[in-house]
């Protein structure tokens, strides 16, 4: 079987947590989400325990989509350092730097 994405881990929380919140009890909670999830209901109670330690609801983050380009010897180990200094893997630091340049570019013109 399949590990599941953080997309669909978040989900279920949410779901999990939105059940709790409508005040079900767990194990009316844990059958609905292997029912409408399809998954185990070990999973069901582990999601369920998870979900009473929110605070909120999670945000759902697009699944990233991997891509191909070209990039100097340079500017990679410049960017391997940066990532590593800052607890960052190679493509949160290119995501971030994409997005603040399309930002600033928005801006400008």
């Amino acid at each position: 079987m399949a590990r599941s994405t953080q997309a669909q881990k978040a989900q279920r929380l949410n779901a999990a947590y939105q059940l709790l919140s409508r005040g079900l009890d767990m194990a009316e909670a844990a059958a609905t989400l292997v029912r409408e999830h399809a998954i185990s209901l070990r999973h069901a109670y582990r999601y369920l325990e998870e979900a009473g330690r929110l605070k909120q609801p999670l945000p759902i983050a697009e699944p990233s989509v991997p891509i191909t380009f070209k990039i100097s010897g340079d500017v990679i180990r410049g960017l391997r350092v940066y990532a590593a200094a800052n607890g960052l893997t190679l493509s949160e630091v290119v995501a971030r730097a994409i997005m603040d340049y399309v930002s600033r570019a928005r801006r400008h013109g």
